[in-house]
């Protein structure tokens, strides 16, 4: 089978389109053809090895996929690793059905980043309705769908994103007001966006200056949700500052989610079901084929995309 295999750590220039034997499925194992494979930031982080989890040689990359077994099947899954590929041994536990409703480009936008933006909105943030959140990204595959979630709840929802395009897309999905991400008084123009007064909650995942700036422009009891560290500028909390101010920073990785299967199953249910009624668009950016996985992270990277982008294995 076809599959993009990493040697030696880097970035978008080691991914190799390889040949390699078909995956051999262990006891409990079910082998998906994949008809879609989810691009995540965290994939870059991954193939540089610097990410939260320690990565190893060779290594096929990937954490998502959309496909069919081999009885006809259709399902998705979170993996935890070997995604780019036409095939993927999968755990039988750990398939989601997929129904007619939902197409292999949906499915595979839905789980990584669907699920993280069900969490940072109602676990993390708590977001309540009224309440008002920055979205950073918000044109991204995890931003968009965050939008839509929190205007579901009856938030007011300021988005983030680095062009009008971007903005755009964000307001069209539901955002109230846009902010450009890279302003150079963020703070002021995130307080601006909301009529001068301080934010609810804040869903962030670039690090650095932004960071700042978006705690800085939190009310008392605010949240600020971190998911990313996009710019890999790691930043410290003073806390003085937040007893000072009453706000609270929160740390989310997605991987402690997983273990908790039956709230995860329920996450993934609720986004399935509205994305089958189209109360929740997928907003999918590109569809890369399996053979461009380089040019796919060198888009993300320079933030050249927007929505979700996805790898045709058969491509």
């Amino acid at each position: 089978m076809r599959a993009i295999r990493i040697e030696q750590f880097g970035g978008p220039e080691v991914m190799e389109l390889v040949e390699v034997p078909d995956p051999e499925p262990a006891d409990g194992e079910v082998v998906v053809e994949v008809a879609r494979a989810g691009v995540n930031f965290a994939d870059t982080h991954a193939t540089r090895n610097d990410y939260l989890a320690e990565q190893t040689l060779p290594m096929i990359p990937g954490g998502e996929i959309s496909g069919r077994t081999a009885d006809g099947r259709r399902v998705a899954a979170i993996l935890a690793g070997g995604g780019y590929a036409s095939k993927v041994a999968v755990p039988e536990g750990w398939l989601v059905p997929v129904s007619d409703q939902v197409s292999d480009d949906q499915a595979a936008s839905l789980l990584l980043q669907g699920l993280t933006a069900h969490a940072l909105v109602h676990r993390c943030a708590r977001l309540q309705p009224e309440e008002t959140v920055v979205v950073q990204a918000a044109a991204g595959g995890t931003g968009t769908l965050a939008v839509q979630l929190a205007k579901r709840l009856g938030a007011r929802v300021i988005a983030l994103a680095s062009s009008p395009e971007k903005r755009e897309l964000a307001a069209r999905l539901g955002a109230d007001a846009t902010v450009d991400s890279r302003a150079a008084e963020l703070k002021q123009a995130i307080l601006e966006a909301n009529e001068g007064r301080p934010v609810d909650a804040v869903l962030e995942m670039t690090g650095g200056e932004t960071f700042e700036a978006c705690l800085r422009a939190l009310a008392p009891f605010g949240r600020h949700v971190v998911f990313g560290i996009a710019s890999r500028e790691q930043n410290e909390v003073d806390t003085g500052h937040l007893l000072r101010h009453s706000r609270a920073v929160i740390g989310f990785w997605l991987m402690h989610l997983i273990p908790h299967r039956d709230e995860v199953a329920a996450m993934i249910a609720d986004l399935l079901g509205a994305v089958a009624s189209g109360e929740l668009e997928v907003i999918v950016g590109e569809v890369y084929p399996l053979s461009e996985a380089r040019r796919a992270h060198e888009d993300l990277a320079a933030r050249r995309t927007a929505g979700k982008l996805l790898l045709d294995p058969s491509a």
